[in-house]
């Protein structure tokens, strides 16, 4: 056994799932250092927290910056991040340590997907308008366009970012009678075939479809892109959904071009900032649906995102080779 001055200290921000914890301590190389929380690790007990370790488990809400690095220290070899978001990361400070960054792609995508649709019906048809009815005692008889809301059948569907989880959504939403798939992004996708999708400019995408799904990853290009230029040039008819990053939306432009109808709803997983405040404007409208930020959130995404968690951590304290690493 080795004695506790050969282990490496390992700081987790956050109480992770049992999953990821279990093949840290099995591994026998760690000393686990754990902010034992489901809030945020405050930024002194961060910064504490990390001083000395060689390996740092870390979460999208904590901000990975010289600081962090500088209170790490020189030991600091490999950063895990249970996310595939990395933008909480400062990239550059990163590589210039070199500093080894894992990450987890692929293991929420069918989670996400799901999610995605799940938001995008129940914004369509107004599920959550519904509910609130029939508690509030607003549902008395039957009426033509009581509620009434837009379907998928014969739509069409423009995806803003055919990566793995907007080519996961577009299968998913297909089935439901998609006339036309349309999607923007850097350059056209060979796997796009297996949804007939069309790459078009994002102008004509916004102006063409019935439902705008965002599905891209958050870039200087991308920041900010959904704004009034962008709402303007969609259909009132039509349905919004972002599942990406709150900060590819100007949510006071949504905010306009909703209450305005310029749009007909939306729905979002993703707000700046995370939470949303309770007194923000988007949560005044009926025609707006917003969720905690949930994509990813069965049991067993979370349990093998956290197991990827551990293994890309303890593959960048041997020097092997990670699952999933992030190429900087």
């Amino acid at each position: 056994m080795q004695g506790a001055q050969q282990l490496m200290k390992v700081f987790v921000t956050r109480r992770i799932p049992q999953e990821g914890v279990k093949i840290l301590k099995q591994a026998g190389m760690c000393n686990l250092s754990v902010w034992d929380s489901d809030e945020p690790v405050p930024r002194a007990e961060l910064l504490n927290g990390v001083s000395g370790a060689h390996g740092l488990v870390c979460l999208l809400s904590d901000r990975i910056d010289a600081e962090v690095l500088d209170a790490a220290g020189p030991n600091l070899k490999v950063i895990s991040t249970m996310s595939v978001g990395f933008d909480h990361l400062s990239i550059d400070e990163i590589k210039k340590r070199g500093i080894r960054v894992g990450y987890t792609p692929d293991v929420l995508t069918d989670a996400t997907a799901e999610l995605t649709v799940a938001l995008l019906l129940a914004t369509a048809r107004r599920l959550p308008e519904g509910v609130n009815e029939v508690k509030s005692g607003g549902w008395s008889t039957w009426k033509p366009l009581w509620l009434c809301g837009y379907g998928l059948s014969g739509s069409t569907v423009g995806v803003i970012g055919l990566g793995r989880i907007g080519l996961a959504i577009a299968k998913r939403l297909m089935p439901f009678g998609v006339k036309k798939l349309l999607y923007t992004g850097r350059a056209a996708k060979p796997e796009a075939k297996e949804v007939e999708g069309e790459f078009v400019p994002l102008d004509a995408l916004v102006a063409q479809s019935d439902f705008v799904v965002v599905s891209c990853s958050l870039t200087p290009d991308t920041q900010g892109q959904c704004d009034k230029a962008f709402f303007s040039k969609m259909k009132k008819t039509a349905v919004f959904i972002n599942t990406s990053r709150g900060a590819v939306v100007n949510q006071e432009d949504l905010y306009d071009a909703l209450s305005s109808g310029t749009i007909a709803a939306a729905g979002l997983d993703v707000t700046t900032p995370e939470p949303l405040p309770t007194d923000h404007p988007l949560l005044t409208l009926n025609n707006c649906v917003i969720l905690p930020h949930i994509g990813s959130a069965t049991y067993a995404t979370r349990g093998i995102m956290a197991e990827l968690t551990a293994n890309n951590l303890l593959a960048g304290l041997t020097g092997a080779a990670m699952p999933t690493e992030l190429k900087i």
